[in-house]
């Protein structure tokens, strides 16, 4: 296979290739990537509707069902399993993108952890660089090495000095954006 097959590929981007034969056209079916958003909170909200107006697949995870309702989510599946349930369902691959949220740390820390075992192309943790330190404290301890922990993004979010649900989920979503397409 010519190297521009697999470079189309990887890249998920259809393309004429010059053969020897004459011009090929190669036609790259990838699924969106899939969100999965383990929180059903305000950020949560806001980044479940910009995702999908982007064209991403977006499933909320959260066992707290009184979070996790049709009211707030519409349009979005939800799942009340745990994580470690959920996740397992859903079948993390390398079209996912896993986003924790929750604020409750035994919630993050299993969404993270199920996150770290799958080869998913993203996970970001929300919570300050403070919260960051005892979360990887936390997972050290619990058997993850140093590369597993630094696939995590945390502070989730490009860095664009966000405040509110809505700054935050903007700064989430360009960060996911930013390495789906490779521009890490």
């Amino acid at each position: 296979m010519p190297s521009e097959f697999a470079e189309g590929i990887v890249a998920g981007e259809s393309r004429l290739i010059e053969m020897a034969e004459g011009e090929v056209f190669l036609h790259v079916l990838t699924p969106p990537v899939r969100v999965v958003i383990a929180g059903a909170t305000q950020i949560g909200q806001v980044l479940s509707d910009l995702a999908k107006r982007i064209g991403y697949d977006v499933v909320i995870v959260d066992p707290r069902s009184a979070f996790a309702t049709q009211e707030r989510f519409a349009t979005t599946p939800t799942l009340t399993d745990w994580p470690e349930v959920s996740f397992r369902a859903l079948g993390l691959d390398a079209r996912s993108a896993v986003v924790a949220l929750t604020h409750a740390a035994h919630l993050d820390d299993e969404a993270l952890g199920e996150a770290m075992r799958s080869n998913c192309l993203y996970i970001g943790a929300l919570g300050s660089k403070k919260t960051q330190a005892k979360r990887l404290e936390r997972l050290r301890a619990a058997g993850f090495t140093d590369d597993e922990l630094a696939r995590i993004h945390a502070p989730v979010g490009l860095a664009i000095g966000a405040k509110g649900p809505a700054e935050i989920a903007l700064a989430i979503l360009a960060e996911i954006v930013k390495v789906a397409r490779g521009a890490v």
